[in-house]
């Protein structure tokens, strides 16, 4: 879930306390919204335009990719020793833009898709950094700015052999609800992708059921990103396949896939994807340095190798597949095309601190 993109500087305050605005559209400020989940307004970087049909841009474009998830502040702290208790541990240690859904979008506008946009609740101490940290990576954010929490953190430790752990306090970003949802974020999409935190707080799993509805409604395909299978275990793996039901594409690692197919841990994944493209029509399951598995309709269809490279950061490794793979998509490629994709872009993404390009 690390971020990358602006290295070397923390979050910066945003203006006057409780306006949450960041002047970056050029249509003016982002205006005060009711909230259920307390006053909250909107920092916006798209412009308004007429709406066009789903999967097609201005003058018959490829379509936008929309991002509804979680933009968060990580701090990346590299060890090359293993933790000492009560005492220092000598660590290299970096504050950068994170979060899944972020993640995503950088790393599908970084990797060519034409346009990339974001829905996502940060707090009023580091809205302007994060938006600003968005447009710098191609993509066109649409930030709710949350006066009562502040933006979610995420404290990952890496060690020596670049795996990491995360320490996660969710703060703003699981805090989205249905009223920070506008018919106008699907004007133009293609696909919409979902991170799979959303799923995993009450008030942004309602958010994402009312976002799947009108991409439904409008013949946008959607993909769903597991995210974590420390949460989905407390979810339950059949509350959030209930959930989920009606994506066209799931991407989950192998420990979700297997968790979400309700099989042991030392059962093969293939199993677990073959299982799971009963009730999701495409499932790809990435398997870090062993590459990507494809089940369509209840059966493999394909293994994609990963890239060999020299591993230093494995955070935010398949939040790069995941951006890879849906711009390929987009771009018209296969399954096992788009899967090539996200393996490349994941392989860089290993190679550097953080999790964006």
């Amino acid at each position: 879930m690390t971020g990358r993109g602006v290295t070397g500087a923390g979050p910066t305050e945003t203006g006057a306390a409780g306006s949450g605005t960041s002047g970056l559209d050029a249509n003016g400020p982002g205006t005060s919204r009711p909230d259920s989940n307390g006053p909250g307004t909107t920092t916006d970087a798209t412009t308004t335009a007429p709406r066009e049909p789903a999967g097609r841009g201005a003058g018959g474009a490829p379509g936008a990719l929309l991002v509804v998830g979680d933009v968060v502040t990580d701090v990346v702290a590299v060890h090359t020793e293993p933790l000492a208790p009560a005492t220092d541990t000598v660590a290299r240690i970096r504050t950068l833009p994170g979060g899944a859904g972020g993640n995503a979008a950088c790393w599908a506008a970084h990797e060519g898709a034409p346009e990339v946009r974001i829905l996502a609740r940060v707090g009023t101490e580091s809205a302007r950094w994060h938006e600003r940290a968005l447009v710098d990576a191609g993509v066109r954010p649409k930030l709710v700015v949350d006066r009562a929490e502040p933006t979610g953190t995420v404290v990952a430790l890496v060690g020596k052999d670049a795996e990491r752990t995360f320490l996660t306090d969710s703060g703003a970003s699981l805090r989205l609800c249905p009223a920070d949802w506008a018919p106008a974020l699907l004007d133009g999409a293609a696909h919409l992708h979902l991170s799979g935190y959303l799923f995993f707080a009450d008030s942004s799993r309602e958010l994402a059921r009312v976002a799947m509805r009108a991409a439904r409604t409008r013949g946008v395909p959607v993909s769903v990103d597991p995210a974590s299978a420390g949460f989905l275990a407390t979810l339950g793996p059949e509350r959030f396949l209930a959930a989920v039901a009606g994506a066209c594409v799931l991407l989950p690692n192998e420990d979700e896939a297997r968790l979400l197919a309700g099989l042991p841990e030392p059962a093969g994944v293939a199993r677990a994807a073959v299982a799971l493209s009963r009730r999701v029509p495409l499932v790809v399951v990435t398997r870090g340095a062993a590459g990507a598995l494809i089940a369509e309709g209840g059966r493999i269809t394909a293994e994609v190798d990963a890239e060999a490279v020299e591993a230093v950061d494995s955070t935010g490794a398949g939040d790069a597949f995941t951006g890879g793979f849906l711009a390929a998509r987009l771009a018209g490629a296969t399954p096992v095309e788009a899967a090539r994709a996200g393996c490349r872009a994941a392989a860089v993404a290993v190679t550097r601190l953080g999790g964006r390009p």
